[in-house]
C-alpha cells in the first residue's frame, strides 16, 4: 500500500515537474516570437533617417511603440544594471539650435541605457552657423558618429543634414515637424486606453504647430479621428493637413476643423494643447495672447469631453494654456508622457542602428 502510494506520489510529481517544464517553455517561446515580431517589424528602419511620422507604415508605428513598451520593462530601475546594452561602442552627436530639457535628458539617458554614447553640442560648442555649413557639418559627424540628432528651427536644415551624412539623422524637433513627441503621445495613450486606438477621439487647442502636425498624422495612422481649433490665420499647414486627410480615408478615421475650442473637445477622448509661442516667436507674445483668448484648457472646458477623456501637454507649459486643476488632476497624463519620450527614443535610435535584439 505504501509502495503504491509513493510510486503515485512521484509520477505526480513527474507530471507537475513536466507541465511546469512545458508551461515555462511555452511562455519563453511566445516571449521570443514576440521579441522576433517586434524586431521584423522595424527592420525596414535600420539606416533610414526619421524625420516625420508619416514617413511611417501603420506596421512600422506600431512596431516602434511596441518596442517602446518592451524596452520600458526591461530597463526599469529595478531591472538596468542586468539590461541588455545592444549600442555598446556606438555613439550620437545632438545638435541643438533649441533648448531643451525633455529631448536632451532622454536622449542622452536612453543611449546610455543602450550603452552607447550620446555628445551634446549646442550652439556654442560648435562651429555650425558660425564659420561652418549644414552640408559640411553633416559631413564630419558623420565619421564620428552612428546617428546624428538635430532640434533645429527650420526644417530645410534637418533635411539638409540627412542629404549629406552617410548615417541616420532623427529629427528632434524642426518648425514642422516633431515626431518624437507624437511617438511619446501614442505610447502614452496606448498604455492609457489599449493597443487599438481606433475611433477614439483626439482633440487639438491652440497653434496649429509642428507639434500637432505630426499628432494629427500619426493619429490619423492609427484610425482616430482628430477635432482641430485654432484660431483664424493660425491653422496647420495646409500640405500637412492634406496629407492627414489622405490618411484618415485610408485609416476610416474622421478629420474636424473649427475655431471654436469647445466644439472640438465635445465628445473628445483626449484634449491636447501646446504651447502658443514657440521659442523664436518671443516678439509675437502679446499678440498671440491675445488671439488664442477662449482657448485656454481649463477645468470647464475638459466638462465638454468624453467621461474619462485625458489631458497632454508636451511641456513646457504656460498658465494661459492650461490651469493647475488640469495638469496635475487625474485626467493629465502630461509626466507619463514625458518619461515616454526616453523610451520612445531609444526604440527609434535601435532601429535605425539594427540593434534591436542583443
Amino acid at each position: 500500500m505504501f509502495a503504491a502510494t509513493a510510486n503515485s506520489s512521484i509520477r505526480l510529481a513527474a507530471l507537475t515537474s513536466g507541465s511546469k517544464l512545458l508551461k515555462s517553455s511555452s511562455l519563453r517561446s511566445i516571449a521570443i516570437k514576440r521579441q522576433m515580431s517586434v524586431s521584423s517589424s522595424v527592420a525596414s528602419l535600420k539606416g533610414v533617417d526619421f524625420m516625420t511620422i508619416d514617413q511611417l507604415s501603420k506596421h512600422e508605428l506600431q512596431g516602434l511603440l511596441d518596442l517602446s513598451v518592451h524596452y520600458k520593462k526591461v530597463y526599469a530601475r529595478e531591472n538596468v544594471q542586468n539590461a541588455p546594452r545592444p549600442l555598446t561602442g556606438h555613439s550620437m552627436s545632438m545638435i541643438f539650435q533649441k533648448r531643451s530639457t525633455r529631448t536632451r535628458v532622454s536622449t542622452e539617458t536612453g543611449m546610455n541605457l543602450l550603452g552607447g554614447h550620446a555628445l551634446f553640442l549646442g550652439p556654442s560648442d560648435i562651429q555650425l552657423g558660425v564659420n561652418e555649413s549644414m552640408r559640411d557639418t553633416a559631413q564630419v559627424l558623420c565619421r564620428f558618429n552612428d546617428l546624428i540628432l538635430a532640434r533645429v528651427f527650420g526644417h530645410d536644415d534637418v533635411v539638409e543634414l540627412a542629404k549629406y551624412s552617410d548615417v541616420p539623422v532623427i529629427n528632434a524637433l524642426s518648425d514642422l515637424h516633431h515626431p518624437l513627441q507624437t511617438l511619446a503621445d501614442l505610447m502614452t495613450l496606448q498604455e492609457h486606453f489599449g493597443k487599438n486606438l481606433s475611433k477614439k477621439t483626439l482633440a487639438w487647442v491652440g497653434d496649429g504647430n509642428n507639434v500637432l502636425h505630426d499628432l494629427m498624422l500619426g493619429s490619423a495612422i492609427l484610425g482616430m479621428n482628430v477635432n482641430i481649433a485654432t484660431p483664424k490665420g493660425f491653422g496647420p499647414n495646409p500640405n500637412i493637413l492634406l496629407k492627414t486627410k489622405k490618411l484618415a480615408e485610408e485609416s476610416g478615421s474622421k478629420i474636424m476643423e473649427t475655431t471654436v475650442a469647445a466644439d472640438a473637445v465635445k465628445g473628445a477622448d483626449v484634449v491636447v494643447t501646446d504651447t502658443w509661442v514657440s521659442m523664436g516667436q518671443e516678439d509675437e507674445y502679446k499678440k498671440r495672447v491675445e488671439a488664442f483668448e477662449g482657448y485656454q484648457v481649463n477645468s470647464n472646458l475638459m466638462k465638454q469631453a468624453n467621461k474619462g477623456a485625458v489631458f497632454l501637454h508636451c511641456l513646457p507649459r504656460h498658465p494661459e494654456e492650461v490651469t493647475d486643476e488640469v495638469i496635475y488632476s487625474e485626467q493629465s497624463l502630461v509626466f507619463q508622457e514625458a518619461e515616454n519620450r526616453m523610451w520612445t527614443v531609444m526604440s527609434v535610435m535601435a532601429a535605425q542602428l539594427g540593434k534591436v535584439i542583443e
